[in-house]
Parts: structure tokens; sequence; C-alpha cells
């Protein structure tokens, strides 16, 4: 650890924490600023590590990482299994690093609220990366529209469909088009004997009782991400829709027919991928990469398949093609004002965050020194790390501070046909996710219900795709969604999101 932290519980209040950082005075130096004096101080960087050694300050790829940008730089690197407790211990310390890795937890959400983090909405436009972040992903990592950390980026356009190639020339159909292709290959790969045992073994698609493949087949049929606009111009929820009930009735349809898995709402996650693995389902909706990790599995226990998986984005509906995008972001690196303290200091973090990700940079976060971690030979990566684990425990961990703004730019494993596949479908699904528009609203009304609303929806889709309850049925699920809080949140959403567009 490379600065002083006055350690205290880690359960904290976050009024608690934004009095401390509050009570920092701006004439407060750390003992590194007297040392180094202004602007020549290191940048400390925290965040979080999965190594159980991380690497250290001899190491010679953060070196060459501060010959590119031309700082010092001090890592903090902190366990991920109690980042969530170190963050909030840091953050009450007021002993801040120039660079924290945070995510929109209570502690910060309500630190940068009073003022404790840089806003950076006016400065990302004069970096050459940040300039051309992803607008989706900034909102989604703001909070209440204001932008208060540059999101460490993740696919925007990861969710998709894999499913049995191999079975979809069996029963003689082409990859699905549309909705109603959809359901045929369904249908098929449940009652036409796909995998040509001539027994009745096989169903369509695998579910589990995690919610994420009906919230993106919704999309489909033209439902909003979450929340959407009506008429009016006013924010509702996705189950007040037309098009999200034209989507329950097509699940309850999969149902009845024995399509999905009867089990569904209490298959665990753990499992899920496992009838797509044995030969009972055909299809998965999830995120693309399940897709080469199911086709290893099958060719493991049959090495003489030939390519038994393929993947695509989406099926086009009503509206066309719509796909629910991921929050497109894994944390997010803020700047504290405690330690950066004038807008110049601001202005050199910033660059150096910028510089981060250049090519040179992520190379050497990514692939390591060439030479000692990798070789480019004939044009294909080789891995110099490989069953060397001095080597993979120094190049550990420095994509923990990576944006990837605006893009990946580091040497890529050769790819299987299928995984450049995978990476297609990404890049094709950015053009036509559906973002919430009420990704960075900070409801209190929901901090203090949100459980329980959530689970009256999550209950009565369910109960409507099982039969238990009808149209109506549901229809009272939404009243008692209203009554419990629901008109109240729907109330300060509204709110929050006029206040957001001035």
């Amino acid at each position: 650890m490379k600065f002083s932290k006055k350690f205290v519980l880690p359960l904290l209040s976050s009024a608690l924490i934004a009095t401390t950082l509050a009570a920092c005075s701006d004439s407060e130096s750390t003992g590194k600023e007297a040392e180094k004096g202004g602007s020549d101080k290191p940048i400390r960087i925290m965040t979080t590590t999965f190594a159980q050694n991380p690497p250290g300050d001899d190491n010679p790829i953060l070196k060459a990482i501060e010959e590119y940008t031309g700082e010092d730089i001090e890592m903090n690197w902190v366990p991920n299994s109690n980042y969530s407790d170190k963050l909030n211990i840091t953050l009450a310390s007021g002993d801040l690093p120039e660079i924290m890795m945070v995510s929109k937890e209570p502690s910060f959400i309500k630190a940068a609220q009073d003022g404790a983090f840089w806003e950076l909405s006016p400065y990302l436009k004069d970096y050459p990366n940040l300039s051309k972040a992803n607008e989706i992903i900034l909102n989604n990592s703001s909070i209440n529209g204001e932008i208060y950390g540059i999101y460490r980026s993740r696919p925007l356009g990861r969710l998709g469909v894999s499913y049995r190639a191999d079975w979809l020339k069996n029963v003689g159909l082409e990859e699905p088009k549309t909705i109603d292709d959809f359901y045929n290959v369904l249908k098929a790969f449940t009652e036409n004997d796909p995998d040509g045992n001539g027994q009745d073994d096989t169903y369509g698609m695998v579910v589990s009782k995690y919610e994420g493949p009906w919230d993106i087949m919704q999309t489909w049929f033209g439902a909003p991400n979450k929340w959407g606009e009506d008429a009016d111009g006013k924010l509702q929820p996705d189950f007040m829709t037309e098009e999200y009930m034209n989507a329950l009735k097509f699940f309850k349809k999969l149902y009845d027919e024995g399509l999905v898995n009867e089990d569904f709402a209490v298959m665990d996650t753990a499992v899920w991928p496992d009838a797509m693995n044995n030969g009972e389902a055909g299809v998965i909706v999830d995120v693309v990469d399940q897709a080469h990790r199911i086709e290893e599995k099958i060719l493991a226990q049959n090495p003489d398949f030939k390519d038994p998986i393929d993947v695509i984005g989406t099926v086009e509906g009503p509206k066309g093609l719509r796909n629910l995008p991921t929050s497109g972001y894994a944390g997010m690196l803020a700047i504290p004002k405690t330690s950066v303290k004038t807008e110049e200091d601001l202005k050199r973090v910033l660059t150096f965050i910028d510089k981060l990700s250049d090519e040179e940079v992520q190379i050497l976060a990514n692939n390591g020194v060439e030479g000692r971690h990798f070789e480019i030979k004939d044009g294909v990566l080789v891995d110099l790390k490989v069953d060397n684990q001095e080597l993979t425990d120094e190049a550990n961990g420095f994509n923990q501070f990576q944006t990837y703004i605006p893009e990946e730019r580091f040497h890529a494993k050769e790819l299987t046909p299928l995984l450049e596949k995978e990476n297609q479908v990404k890049l094709e699904n950015e053009s036509i996710v559906v973002p919430n528009p009420a990704e960075s609203l900070i409801s209190e009304v929901y901090a203090q219900k949100g459980p329980q609303l959530d689970n009256i929806m999550k209950d009565a889709r369910i109960q409507f795709i099982v039969g238990q309850i009808d149209e109506a049925g549901f229809n009272d699920a939404i009243k008692l969604w209203r009554s419990s809080g629901g008109d109240d949140y729907i109330k300060e959403i509204n709110e929050l999101y006029e206040a957001s567009k001035k």
C-alpha cells in the first residue's frame, strides 16, 4: 500500500463519508505532495486486483507505462473480494488517491452529489480518446446525467442468441431472421427430432430463473428497456406498454407448447447452459460469448462435430431490429477533489487517463512488454506467459485501470470462426440497442422500495407465462405495484428526467 490511511470501521454511513470529505481543507497536503511538490507528485491509483501477488513498484510493465505517459504512478491494489469495504474506508479517511476505481454504490453516489468528485462533462471533449466515449454508456454510468467517473468500457452489444447450427441444418431451416422464424426454429427443435436419434428428447430453448432472456426478447417486440416515453413524452415502466404484453403472450405460447423447459422459474443459473452442452436444448438467449463456451463443451465430448454452434444478435420484430444493451461498463475511474484540487491538476490527470487508451499503453496493459511477455511471429500473437507463473503475475491486473475508450487496441489471440462471428455480432448490435432513458437517474423511492416493487412484477411475469394468472391478473399486479410506491416512483423518475434535460 503506497499511501497512508486512517483505518476505521468498514460500515460507514454515506453522511459520515460526505462530512469527512467536506472537512478536508484545500490547504491540506499529503506527505507525498510535500515531498514531490505541486504537479510533480505521483499519480496514485486505487483499483481492484484478482491476483494473490499483484505487481510491485519495480514491475517492468508499470515502468513502461510511466515512461510513455511521463508520470510517476503509485498503485494501491485492493483485493476484489473486499473492494467495496476498502472504498468506504478510503472515502472516509480523506486521504484519497488521484484516481479511484468506483461503482455506483450509495456511498460513492452520496459523495459525488455532495461535491467530493469532479464532474467531468465539460472536459471530455478536449481529449482525443475520451472525446469518443459512447453516449449511451456515458449516460448509463452517470448520476442523474452528471459524469463523475470515466467508465471502464465493456461490450455494449453483448447479448444475442446462440443455437445448434447442426440441428438447424437437420430440420431443414435457415438462420432465423424474424420473430416468426425464431418460433419456427424452436418448434422444429422440439418436435422434429433435430439430433436424429429417433427419440422425443429435445426442446427448443433453455431458460433459467435469471430474467435476462425475457428482458432481451421483449425488445424484439418493441418494448422499452425498463423505461420508455409515452405519447406525452413522460416516462413509464416497460410493463405498462402494449409491446410488453405482446411479448408476454409470446412467452406464454412458448411455455404452453413445451418449447422451453417447464422448470425455468427454479432452474439455477449455474446449470443453465448444461441443456445445450448435453444436447437437450437447441437455443439459449444470453451473452453471445456463450456460443464458443458451449461449442467447446460439445467438442470436448464429440471432437468429430463440425461447427455445431452459431450465433446471431437479434431477430426482426414490429419495430425492426432491436436488442437490449448491457450497461456497457464495469466501474469507473473517478477523480477526487481533495487530491486533485485545481482545474490544472484535473487536466493533468485527464491527460494521463486519456493516454491509457493509446495503443502503446493498451498493449502494455493487456499483452505486456514485447519480447518478455509476448512476441508477434508471422503476424500472430505468441503469449510467452503460458506456463510461466512469474511472467503471468507480472502482467496481471493492469487492465483494471484501462477504460478502452473508444475501443480495444491491443493484440488479440488468433480467433476461431465462431469467435470472429461473436465479435461481429457485438459490433452490429451497438447500432440497434435500446437505451434506458432512466439508467442514470437516482431515485430515493427506489432506494427504499426497489426490491419490493421489482418482486411484484417479476412474480407477475412468471405467473402469466406459466398460466397462473391471465391478463386481468397481470393488470391487478400493476395496480398493486402502483399502490405500493410505484406511482411515487414514476413521479420522481419523471421529475429527475425533466431536470436532467436542462
